[in-house]
């Protein structure tokens, strides 16, 4: 049996141009070999595998190759790229930082690199995250990258460049590198499938992709592990089932249960996570990609540039895009955004997930914001059309004060009989309407306690004083408060169906009856 390498390991990139992604720093790197413009050390940053290791190696057979190419690519058939290749190399030293990161480790490099290289022109450091070095390390390091031998060169790599101290960031020159995109990667996880002679289907590449996230070590390992699962051939299913996801076909099906009112189906797909061993904070994740993805699809159709589908998946995600507003689209991200951190604390994950799915849908029934907005208008039009106008404010200042003697009537009537018992103040305390001292009308209590025998008639009425509309003392008429009643029924019912439709957003102000 021959021994067996994993992808990773067996389609490592042996010259620049099979590094996917990092262009410009491989440019870089190709024109400082020309130019003779080497730095003394380089510091490679980027999240995991997109080949930060890689570039350090194939940057020092390139330095050290004795047959390069014209394009400076290393020729991999002398014996410095083969020994570099291998591992074997005297000239090229390649160090874990995370097992050798103290102080006495830096101390024995600072002791050797003074010797003069073995077989090529450079003795290389390469030096993988490190991050992980002491403090004290670092500084023991920093006499020796700024003054280093004239053949040695030190090469860096590390995923959280921010660990590494600003002195020893200072003396490098840094490269960050890129998420290398999908499109990249699916076509080179195509190539292998093929190298292996194995036949997967497209959108089958396409999740391994996507699960990757940007990492072309993490989707071959992914590949791998696939292949040994179902040998010979790769389908959406026998991905679905060792990555633990739901197929897309599920969030498809839900957009169109949500639209048809069959709320039943978010019960079935929280069974069906949960009963299957899936992981729902994944399945959360791809709710949240999923929404986000009809929402791009909503605002620029289905060729937007930030979409990361298929074919088939652009079709599909367009016809289910059909079901959705855009405000529902932009509601249900912020919604499963929230949910997706929420949910982590919640002490039944099921329930929560259950009330989630069942809001998604209910989204469907519920009347958009500009539909709620001309449904009130017209009902605020349809109440005042059928209620009459208002009574006309009573203003102190507009009401003429009578004069301090009693009122008698018009010639027309009788006059006012004198008052025997007059009280001093009028007291209408079961009243609501305003009382004589409310309209502040002048009348002095002492005036309406004089005997009968001082009054002096007068052909002023008391009528003549006050606007016609206004009666001293007088209650609303019924049909008065019957208005009143039914206007405050109205404003109720309408602050009722704008809170049911807001999520209760709206506050009550005091109904003012006058």
């Amino acid at each position: 049996m021959s021994h067996y390498q994993v992808s990773a390991r067996r389609y490592r990139p042996q010259r620049f141009q099979e590094v996917l992604g990092q262009d410009p720093i491989i440019t870089t790197l190709k024109n400082a070999i020309q130019m003779g413009r080497l730095a003394n050390a380089y510091l490679f940053c980027g999240s995991r595998g997109t080949g930060k290791t890689t570039l350090a190696r194939l940057f020092a057979k390139a330095l050290n190759c004795l047959a390069p190419a014209t394009d400076h690519e290393p020729c991999n058939q002398c014996i410095s790229c083969r020994e570099i290749a291998a591992g074997h190399s005297l000239d090229v030293l390649e160090i874990d930082g995370a097992s050798h990161r103290g102080i006495d480790d830096i101390r024995q490099i600072n002791e050797t690199v003074g010797y003069a290289a073995a077989s090529g022109k450079y003795k290389i450091y390469i030096i993988d995250e490190v991050h992980m070095l002491t403090k004290e390390a670092f500084n023991a390091l920093l006499k020796t990258l700024e003054e280093p031998p004239l053949n040695a060169k030190f090469f860096f790599a590390t995923t959280e460049p921010h660990k590494v101290l600003p002195t020893i960031l200072s003396r490098c020159q840094r490269f960050n590198l890129n998420r290398i995109p999908l499109e990249k990667i699916v076509e080179k996880l195509r190539h292998i499938t093929q190298d292996m002679g194995v036949e997967a289907q497209e959108e089958a590449l396409h999740i391994i992709a996507k699960r990757a996230e940007g990492g072309l070590r993490d989707a071959e390992s992914l590949l791998d592990q696939v292949v040994v699962f179902h040998e010979g051939s790769m389908t959406v299913q026998s991905v679905s089932a060792v990555l633990g996801i739901m197929p897309k076909e599920v969030l498809f099906d839900f957009d169109k249960a949500g639209k048809e009112g069959r709320l039943a189906a978010a019960f079935e797909i929280a069974h069906h996570i949960f009963t299957e061993g899936k992981d729902w904070q994944q399945f959360c994740e791809t709710l949240v990609e999923h929404f986000r993805n009809l929402l791009l699809i909503k605002l620029s159709g289905k060729q937007a540039p930030f979409l990361a589908l298929s074919d088939h998946e652009r079709d599909r995600y367009e016809l289910s895009a059909q079901l959705y507003s855009k405000e529902q689209c932009l509601n249900l991200l912020d919604y499963f955004v929230e949910l997706q951190s929420q949910i982590r604390f919640a002490p039944s994950p099921r329930i929560a997930l259950e009330a989630g799915l069942l809001h998604a849908m209910r989204s469907h029934q519920r009347l958009p914001i500009e539909v709620l907005v001309h449904r009130l208008g017209e009902l605020e039009q349809a109440i005042a059309k059928t209620s009459p106008g208002s009574e006309p404010s009573i203003q102190p200042s507009a009401i003429a004060q009578p004069a301090t003697t009693p009122f008698v009537a018009s010639p027309s009537q009788k006059p006012i009989q004198a008052v025997q018992k007059p009280n001093p103040v009028v007291s209408i305390s079961e009243d609501p309407s305003p009382s004589l001292q409310d309209l502040d009308l002048g009348i002095k209590t002492a005036s309406v306690a004089q005997k009968s025998e001082d009054f002096t008639p007068k052909t002023e009425h008391i009528h003549e004083k006050l606007p016609a509309s206004i009666e001293l003392g007088s209650r609303p008429t019924p049909e008065a408060q019957l208005i009143s009643k039914q206007q405050q029924s109205a404003y109720d019912t309408r602050l009722q169906f704008a809170a049911v439709e807001l999520g209760g957003n709206l506050r009550k102000k005091p109904f003012n009856k006058f």
